[in-house]
């Protein structure tokens, strides 16, 4: 205290500003807080949640072509129903979640897409199988959106790439778990139980997101600087922006065409990979959790490198343009050995093949889902995933008829896996015409 101040008045301590924080934790790079990677631990068990209900169709196949006499035409008309209804989904729940907000959106979802799931169990002909499936397909259409909506609120763009990679993941965790999980319920208590079995364990995630999401502004156990650190960039201006007018920028469509034409390869990978190792490799439903696990654990690693990628190279200076195409240029390439899968003799071969190929389609995929952050305002981003997912779904849509087809017609998966190969390749060389520089999008 200076000499001759009066004793009942205290020195001003000097606190820092929420501007001084921020430009501080910029310069350092200390968050001051992990409470974001709890947030991002919630969209990755919901997304494998996700995956699981969605790869149990294909990991029962055969059980179920077995049980209820289905053939190839039949499960294709499965899995189109599901595509279609996930097309009409990721444009309705999409807008739905920017309507409503992340919290109740996410969670409307979730609990409609475990009753759906769970209604399988009581499906007692082929229409009803349509049925719960379009219901399945409609509701599951919301976890995208609104998981890159809660990245965006959570997360600074130098680390979107990478929590998206983190919780992108969660689509090979959950399909390396279903092969573990389901034919064990399934030989002990029927496969009616395994579709009842994985519709709770949504409610029990469920509990958790209504227990802990916030939006980063409102949470009670999130610290100031951590805060401070998420909102280190710029800030966007919050005009209202028309759903209509997304469509008229190039930005909206550089992430539309690249869900089209990868999508449907991710979707043949759920659906029919199982088929193509029991068929091609003598494999039985006991057998096939080791392959198909090794496979979504390479893709994981994938998912998580890709992000990790970008991330690394935006941090030692790189523009996100040039960081996000090379990573997803090196994960193209990555991919294109799997047009020789249907050739190779050995099982762990194969396995090898399709698993770098998931790896290299999980990185390209985690740095396409961070666009829609990158280049538009949060207010609209899960609208742009919307309309990304139901161009995906529909490639989905065209996929499901021609593998079905083709199998049908041929017995050979000599085509799908020449699609796979070369599909990574040919999106990276449209998105990069449609936006040379990915620059923000300026939309009316």
């Amino acid at each position: 205290m200076p000499k001759g101040a009066p004793a009942n008045i205290q020195p001003i301590e000097n606190k820092p500003t929420a501007r001084a924080q921020t430009a501080n934790t910029e310069r350092t790079g200390n968050s001051g807080g992990n409470f974001r990677w709890v947030i991002c631990a919630l969209l990755f068990f919901g997304i494998t949640k996700n995956y699981m209900d969605r790869q149990v169709l294909g990991v029962l196949k055969s059980t179920l072509q077995h049980d209820l006499g289905w053939n190839e035409i039949d499960y294709s008309n499965l899995v189109f129903a599901f595509q279609g209804a996930y097309a009409i989904g990721m444009v309705a729940v999409g807008w739905l979640v920017d309507r409503l907000g992340t919290r109740l959106g996410y969670a409307l979802a979730m609990a409609f897409w475990s009753l759906s799931s769970a209604g399988h169990a009581i499906a007692s002909s082929f229409t009803t199988f349509v049925v719960a499936r379009f219901s399945l397909g409609f509701w599951e259409a919301g976890v995208f959106p609104a998981s890159l909506k809660a990245t965006a609120d959570w997360f600074p763009k130098k680390e979107r790439a990478l929590a998206t990679g983190i919780f992108n993941a969660g689509t090979s965790i959950g399909a390396m778990l279903t092969p573990l999980i389901v034919p064990w319920i399934t030989i002990h208590w029927g496969w009616r139980a395994a579709f009842l079995v994985l519709g709770a364990l949504g409610f029990v995630w469920l509990i958790c997101w209504l227990l802990l999401y916030r939006r980063a502004e409102e949470h009670p156990r999130l610290l100031q600087a951590e805060l401070a650190y998420i909102r280190s960039d710029p800030p966007e201006i919050g005009n209202h922006i028309r759903w209509k007018s997304l469509l008229r920028v190039r930005q909206t469509w550089t992430f539309v065409m690249g869900k089209l034409m990868i999508d449907p390869i991710w979707y043949f990978y759920l659906f029919w990979i199982p088929d193509f190792l029991q068929r091609r490799h003598d494999l039985t439903l006991t057998r096939i959790g080791l392959p198909l696990v090794t496979i979504y654990l390479l893709s994981d690693l994938g998912s998580i490198a890709g992000g990790w990628m970008s991330s690394a190279l935006i941090q030692h200076g790189s523009g996100i343009n040039r960081a996000r195409k090379l990573a997803m240029f090196a994960c193209a390439l990555a991919v294109v050995p799997i047009v020789f899968a249907y050739r190779v003799d050995s099982l762990w071969g194969s396995v090898l093949l399709i698993g770098v190929a998931a790896a290299g389609h999980q990185g390209f995929s985690t740095n396409l889902l961070t666009l829609p952050s990158d280049l538009f305002p949060a207010q609209v981003v899960g609208s742009v995933v919307g309309l990304g997912g139901m161009a995906g779904a529909v490639g989905g849509m065209f996929i499901a008829k021609a593998v079905g087809y083709a199998l049908q017609w041929t017995g050979s998966y000599q085509f799908p896996f020449l699609m796979a190969g070369s599909a990574y390749l040919l999106a990276l060389a449209v998105i990069h015409f449609l936006s040379p520089q990915l620059e923000p999008a300026r939309i009316d």
